[in-house]
């Protein structure tokens, strides 16, 4: 196919979260044409949230699919164009950038990357099952949901521990299962859970193994205690991982977009890559909170930096 042949846009968004929409939203209301790809489900993460509780404006919270549908709905309505499909990889070409895509190649005069990321799962029984009704990686989205409940929270690490930490406001008791047979984190968050004794329990060596529920709720987890071999169970309302994000990012690695050591996408304070007219939104940041009104705000702030791009004052 000839570069004339190629089709045209003024902006491509990689993505179709909360970020992405918002984005879309912006640049179609300024009658900036948008396509915006998306290899999963639309509404990314936020969509197969249960509820979202922290949204500001919904004061008894809001389902995370219907949040995900006003938005789609709020971006189409003003022109934004959603296609079924995959971005594989971006070019720079001057002033368009050439996406490859599973509809083939496309240019852009500005592209907005927002693919966000993935919770690193556990992959053990029970836990896809029980994902968003008993399942969590979010403790500040779902934490409150725990009051005066028994949790169990899986990993080692910074995360597990602060969020741990975090998720003794609400829960009577938490067994933290640590695989190795010593914490990850750093020396400050270690000495800051001698703090919670009596309401955290640490058990090193112990891995997670099933995730057991009934009625569509969880009940109990069972492990095995690596140093005896024997298996042991949590009676619990509800389970926590936090092993890590994945940022869905494998479709730059060959390009020249730069990425921090963990794979998230770095950009200036104009949410700008290195590669001029290419930026970023949302949990795909290097930097980003992770959450979906911060995610929102980005989408805003690069649909309004992409606007000037394309004008020629950026």
């Amino acid at each position: 196919m000839s570069d004339t042949e190629i089709p045209k846009h003024n902006v491509i968004v990689v993505g179709a979260g909360p970020a992405a929409l918002t984005a879309a939203i912006y640049t179609t209301r300024e009658d900036i044409e948008t396509l915006l790809f998306e290899r999963g489900v639309i509404g990314g993460l936020a969509a197969v949230t249960d509820k979202v509780d922290n949204y500001p404006g919904f004061a008894e919270g809001i389902e995370g699919l219907t949040l995900a549908n006003n938005l789609q709905q709020q971006a189409e309505r003003f022109g934004a164009v959603i296609e079924l499909g995959e971005v594989l990889t971006i070019h720079d070409e001057g002033e368009y950038k050439r996406l490859e895509t599973t509809s083939g190649d496309m240019h852009a005069r500005a592209v907005l990357i927002a693919t966000g990321s993935d919770y690193k799962k556990i992959n053990v029984p029970g836990e896809q099952e029980y994902y968003a009704r008993g399942v969590h990686y979010c403790a500040t989205c779902d934490g409150a949901f725990y009051r005066d409940k028994k949790i169990v929270v899986v990993g080692g690490g910074n995360s597990a521990v602060q969020e741990a930490i975090f998720l003794t406001r609400f829960a009577s008791h938490i067994d933290l299962l640590v695989r190795g047979d010593h914490f990850r984190a750093s020396d400050v968050l270690v000495k800051d859970l001698e703090n919670y004794t009596d309401k955290i329990t640490v058990h090193f060596n112990t891995t997670t193994d099933e995730i057991v529920g009934e009625n569509n709720e969880v009940k109990k987890v069972i492990g095995t205690d690596k140093l005896t071999g024997q298996k042991v169970e949590f009676e619990v309302d509800g389970v926590f991982v936090f092993v890590g994000l994945k940022p869905n990012s494998e479709f730059l690695a060959s390009t020249n977009i730069e990425l921090d050591e963990i794979g998230f996408v770095k950009t200036d304070t104009h949410l700008q890559t290195n590669m001029p007219g290419v930026f970023a939104a949302g949990d795909i940041r290097s930097g980003a909170t992770m959450q979906i009104a911060s995610a929102v705000g980005e989408g805003a702030t690069a649909a309004l930096v992409m606007r000037e791009y394309i004008e020629g004052k950026l």
